[in-house]
């Protein structure tokens, strides 16, 4: 549709890209659990009002706008139930994205930083927040705690995905490195029981590790410590969104010492963004702003793995990340 000359649909959707207002309340719904209260069915905006603590007008507001997006709906006068969307939201979902829309201050801080990473290169976090993201995290567990919890949402679909698409039960032994508390692998140990794992991370990502390793305990080694703790030998090494919170320098010296540590029937998996879809290209963003990380293509992880002395041997594609295995150069079979 054109008005003299000006197509009126194209600034629509320039607006509804460079729209923050409807971000910044769907992050504070899923923070006040508004869909949590929801669950059993539409409730009055008041009710809503007084179990999450919030302004009555305030959140009648907010809920009319997000119901005018597709989240939430208005079922009568100030009556709010679930949409498809807002189900996501739940607590309870199965792939709850509640967790991946919390607010984090530090977050908006070191985003208003943005025009400076266009300038420099440089990521913004730590020049807004006078340190790194993880040290960030390690010093404000409240932080740490929605960090993790955002984690552990995103790694229910990667679970999901990347159990379909690899013969995990041929591995023997897995090795989480930087696998925080420990969700992803403790899903891979209880749909494979034949297979033992350890987890390493930094000691203040693991916390809440004893509670997710539960129900496979018996079968997991937990190690506190950075890359230099990476335990050897084993079957097989998991770097998963590792990588690529890392700028180059880092990645690679990461990769070699998990190299070192490779027997020739070793093999590496690494699930991260590779760049094929519109998703990594935001997610690179994210890196580029807070860690100084990057999405890379296919080609410069081949020439990271070669450096530490590693080669592709084979891609398993997955509805999420794709699963690129490496071996040291000296292995003999591919897999």
């Amino acid at each position: 549709m054109r008005r003299s000359g000006v197509d009126i649909a194209a600034m629509l959707r320039l607006i509804d890209l460079t729209d923050y207002i409807v971000p910044h309340t769907i992050r504070s719904a899923a923070e006040l659990r508004v869909a949590d209260h929801l669950a059993g069915g539409p409730r009055h905006v008041d009710e809503l009002a007084k179990e999450t603590g919030t302004d009555a007008s305030a959140l009648l507001r907010a809920l009319r706008a997000l119901a005018c997006n597709g989240i939430f709906t208005e079922v009568s006068e100030r009556v709010f139930g679930l949409t498809p969307l807002a189900e996501l939201l739940r607590s309870d979902h199965p792939y709850s994205m509640r967790g991946q829309l919390s607010l984090m201050p530090a977050e908006l801080y070191a985003w208003a930083g943005y025009f400076d990473v266009m300038r420099t290169g440089e990521p913004a976090f730590p020049k807004v927040h006078g340190q790194e993201f993880w040290d960030y995290l390690a010093t404000h567990p409240d932080d740490l705690r929605r960090y993790d919890t955002a984690q552990r949402d995103a790694g229910r679909v990667e679970l999901r995905a990347a159990l379909r698409a690899y013969p995990w039960a041929e591995l023997g032994t897995v090795v989480d490195v930087g696998g925080g508390s420990g969700a992803f692998l403790a899903g891979l140990l209880a749909a494979h029981p034949g297979l033992r794992g350890a987890l390493v991370d930094l000691p203040a990502a693991l916390e809440g590790a004893e509670e997710t390793l539960a129900g496979v305990a018996d079968r997991v080694t937990v190690v506190a410590g950075d890359a230099t703790s990476v335990p050897l030998p084993a079957g097989s090494y998991v770097l998963k969104r590792v990588l690529c919170t890392f700028p180059d320098d880092r990645a690679a010296e990461l990769l070699q010492v998990v190299a070192a540590a490779m027997t020739p029937s070793s093999r590496l998996l690494i699930m991260e963004p590779d760049g094929v879809t519109d998703l990594p290209g935001m997610y690179d963003l994210f890196l580029m702003v807070f860690t100084g990380g990057r999405v890379r293509t296919r080609a410069e992880l081949t020439d990271l793995l070669a450096a530490a002395g590693l080669r592709v041997s084979a891609v398993h594609q997955t509805a999420v990340h794709p699963i690129v295995e490496a071996v040291r150069k000296d292995a003999h079979v591919d897999s």
